[in-house]
């Protein structure tokens, strides 16, 4: 079994449709092969931006297989798992180990407002179900559930669960789980435009969304941090404040996709009740990635840090 690291760079990355709503593999697969080739250090399938709420068991297996496939040497390749039922989440993380996804991020449980006691009995239970590593979603922003410490502390027995995705808005929480765990868990910084913050604070990792139109940009940041070299990564990352903002939005897969379009990587189709932007707002989201583009920051060989 391939051994997770939970560091670097993870793109969340987008799913693509042909127009007619099918898979767009080849689509897809050359989004991925762009950014491995820049540097990223693995991706999360199937996940929000993935447009996981539209995809089925099935799709989302085909879109591992295909990863796994093309770049399952080079990187990690995690998949999302967000269930309603404990028994459907397992069959599918049984379903992922058999054709050889190296890793889970999981999901609590969000067809209703479940208790602390649910949501720990749901994570263990799945994580009991399987020996791959598991990094624990936990976004109380969006899904109304919050991973507390306190959680954390029951959760940290489980071997296999390694990492968390923090995306609670408070970056101080980064430095809360490490006095509380020190190294245990892995942390990984799961919004955009908090991502310098929470990684000069000690996050391990960065599941990232504008990183499937900007790469080089994204792990250059995430390096050059690492490196120590403050004044060079935040200059790229003032420049990309802007276009990372569109990551915290509502229509964050129809931005990012637009983006992908803009930079050559991408399509823009979506799966219903989504539909591509229009009028006013689109205008305003192509203003944006429009000026980025052409203010784009020329970039220290990040790759061989």
């Amino acid at each position: 079994m391939r051994q997770v690291k939970w560091n670097g760079v993870y793109p969340a990355v987008t799913t693509k449709f042909k127009e007619n709503g099918e898979l767009d593999i080849p689509a897809f697969l050359k989004n991925i092969e762009f950014q491995v080739n820049v540097g990223i250090d693995g991706v999360v399938i199937g996940g929000s931006l993935g447009e996981s709420s539209t995809i089925t068991h099935k799709e989302r297996l085909e879109l591992a297989k295909a990863a796994l496939h093309s770049v399952g040497d080079k990187i990690d390749v995690i998949l999302n798992v967000a269930e309603g039922a404990t028994h459907k989440a397992i069959e599918l993380v049984q379903k992922a180990a058999e054709l050889g996804v190296h890793g889970i991020m999981l999901l609590p449980p969000m067809m209703y407002k479940p208790t602390d006691e649910e949501v720990l009995d749901y994570f263990i239970s799945i994580a009991q179900s399987t020996q791959l590593p598991i990094m624990i979603y936990n976004n109380p922003v969006d899904y109304k559930i919050e991973v507390s410490i306190e959680m954390l502390e029951q959760l940290k027995k489980i071997e296999n669960i390694n990492a968390i995705k923090e995306s609670t808005r408070d970056i101080s929480n980064v430095t809360r789980m490490k006095n509380h765990f020190g190294d245990r868990f892995k942390i990984l910084c799961g919004v955009d435009t908090l991502a310098m913050e929470e990684l000069l604070m000690g996050a391990d990792g960065w599941v990232a969304g504008l990183v499937d139109a900007f790469p080089a940009e994204t792990v250059a940041i995430y390096r050059l941090v690492k490196a120590g070299r403050i004044d060079e990564a935040l200059k790229i990352y003032r420049w990309f404040l802007p276009i990372l903002e569109l990551d915290i939005s509502p229509q964050l897969v129809q931005n990012i996709k637009l983006a992908e379009v803009m930079t050559g990587i991408g399509t823009e189709h979506v799966r219903a009740p989504r539909q591509v932007l229009k009028g006013d707002e689109r205008l305003r989201v192509q203003s944006i990635l429009e000026q980025g583009l052409a203010t784009r920051p020329q970039l220290p060989d990040y790759l061989n840090i």
